[in-house]
Formats: C-alpha cells, sequence, structure tokens
C-alpha cells in the first residue's frame, strides 16, 4: 500500500484540519521554519497584514509529518490547497522528511515560502516583527495567538525554536508593560 505523507511546522501541527491515520515527529533538511509571510487572510489583511511562518530555505526543521490514508489523499490535498495556496505565497513541494521515531526518510507534501512573492517579507527587525504580530487579524482571528499557540505546542513537543521563543518572550514582555 502506497503511503501518503504531509510534514506541518506551524498550524499544521496543531490545527492540521485533515483525517490522518497517525502522525510523527519529523525533520526537514534545507530548510528552516521563519516568521516571513506577510498575511494578508488568515491573520491580517492586505491593509494591516500579520505575520506567520513559512519554510525558508537553509537549515532544518523540527515538526510534525502526518500520515494520510490513500483514500483521503486526493481530499486532504484539495483541503491543504485551499488553506495554505489562498495568496499562492506558498509552495507545494514534495520533500524527503525524516521520520524521528523511527528514523526512515519519507516522501511528504509540505509548504515552501516563494521568496519572489509578495508577501515574502525577507529579513525584518524585531520592531518589524512584533509590530505585524502584534497589530495582525484575519479570519482565523489574531496573529499573536497563532504565534503563541505555535510556541506552546512546540514547547510541547520538546522543540525549541529560539527565534519564535524570542518573539514570544516580547510579546508577553509587551502585555505585561501594557496592563501595568
Amino acid at each position: 500500500m502506497e503511503q501518503f505523507w504531509v510534514f506541518g511546522y506551524g498550524s499544521l501541527m496543531w490545527r492540521p484540519g485533515f483525517a490522518h491515520l497517525g502522525c510523527e515527529p519529523a525533520s526537514i533538511f534545507g530548510y528552516h521554519r521563519r516568521l516571513c509571510v506577510y498575511s494578508h487572510v488568515h491573520r491580517g489583511t492586505p491593509e494591516q497584514p500579520g505575520l506567520v511562518l513559512g519554510l525558508d530555505r537553509g537549515g532544518s526543521c523540527r515538526g510534525i509529518a502526518f500520515r494520510i490514508g490513500a483514500d483521503r489523499w486526493d481530499d486532504t490535498l484539495a483541503y491543504l490547497r485551499a488553506r495554505e495556496q489562498v495568496t499562492s505565497v506558498y509552495v507545494e513541494k514534495r520533500k524527503s522528511v525524516r521520520l524521528l521515531d523511527s528514523g526512515r526518510l519519507v516522501a511528504a507534501v509540505t509548504y515552501v515560502v516563494d521568496r519572489q512573492h509578495g508577501q515574502y517579507t525577507g529579513l525584518l527587525s524585531d520592531e518589524q516583527i512584533d509590530f505585524y504580530v502584534g497589530h495582525g487579524r484575519g479570519m482565523s482571528g489574531l496573529c499573536v495567538d497563532y504565534v503563541m499557540n505555535t510556541v506552546v505546542h512546540l514547547r510541547q513537543m520538546n522543540i525549541h525554536d529560539a527565534a519564535l521563543e524570542r518573539v514570544a518572550a516580547r510579546l508577553a514582555s509587551h502585555a505585561a508593560k501594557s496592563s501595568s
């Protein structure tokens, strides 16, 4: 039986939205998780963008590989394309990922940021990141909630993402100052 896999590195880890037969911690090489996409739909608008994660070139990234039944593969791809490619900032790719429990390499569909797309941020300062995360609100909710939920889930999976941890710490500091 052919196996189908999806690699999640952001909100797919904690809100996949599709039926799966199982999931395993996994790593992808040649890409890293980064807040590098202006969100115009889910966590922001074109007038007031939020900031969401993309898989960007270089490094490696730990996430989750979801195993999909052959009978659900077409529906899963249709769902993912509707969710991840609303503005075409992500490119669907089939990449090798290593399943961390078994050490096996599997081919998984994942969504990589298109660096030529207008929603790709390039490098942003901490102040710019904090601004976009702090002000973004889209059809899926607040950008702050997206970032904090991702950090919480990464911690639960024993994944330390230093860059996201720094953003979360600054967000918590800003929230504490504004409530004082």
